[in-house]
């Protein structure tokens, strides 16, 4: 089961649902400039390297201390699946990095102030095993079109595509027919809805 969508000392070694929206419910990605500089952000703290900013420093570096196991940007709110390893709070730390870095750009981008986050992340500690697969595909089918979405994980986990910051592994390891039996699992949704029910009322929490 996922815990309660509270703020809460986070603990190591486990499986998190990172879940934000814009505040009053407001878009926070118009285009696809904005999807791709978030993801960019996800990427900068995550990849397999440190990378450094223009005046040659480098960035936290967290590859090391948590894995993203997927994710989906929609255009008012997003999710990421993360496993934590040792050091709960490097969790807080990329968030903050991600979220002030991309409120930035967006503000200067469309000439706002003021926050665009509805609040502090939510994260819902996945406390039982069997809610590792449901939470992949609960995040996977949140567009309708959820196939042919362009910001989400899925096609990592299908095989179409590979990135050292994006690591599916630990999912797709349940799935002894591997990208197939995953896509089939996702076309079963409908027999499984009241599991995804569950995860999304532990959401609205």
């Amino acid at each position: 089961m996922p815990s309660r969508n509270i703020e809460k000392t986070l603990v190591p070694d486990s499986y998190y649902h990172i879940y934000n929206r814009g505040v009053e419910k407001r878009i926070i990605f118009k285009d696809d400039k904005d999807y791709t500089v978030f993801l960019n952000l996800l990427k900068r703290y995550l990849n397999k390297e440190p990378t450094k900013d223009l005046k040659n420093r480098e960035y936290i570096w967290l590859h090391d201390d948590i894995e993203l196991l997927a994710y989906c940007l929609m255009p008012n709110h997003f999710h990421l699946f993360v496993y934590v390893h040792d050091s709960p709070e490097s969790l807080t730390q990329l968030m903050r990095c991600v979220c002030t870095a991309y409120t930035g750009y967006f503000n200067k981008k469309y000439k706002r102030v003021g926050h665009l986050f509805q609040s502090r992340y939510k994260a819902s500690h996945i406390l039982n095993d069997s809610y590792l697969q449901h939470i992949s595909r609960y995040i996977h089918l949140n567009p309708k079109d959820y196939k042919g979405w362009k910001y989400s994980s899925l096609c990592y986990y299908i095989g179409n595509k590979h990135a050292a910051w994006i690591r599916p592994d630990r999912i797709m390891d349940l799935f002894d027919g591997g990208p197939m039996e995953y896509m089939r699992f996702m076309r079963d949704y409908e027999d499984n809805k009241a599991m995804l029910d569950e995860i999304k009322s532990e959401l609205a929490g």
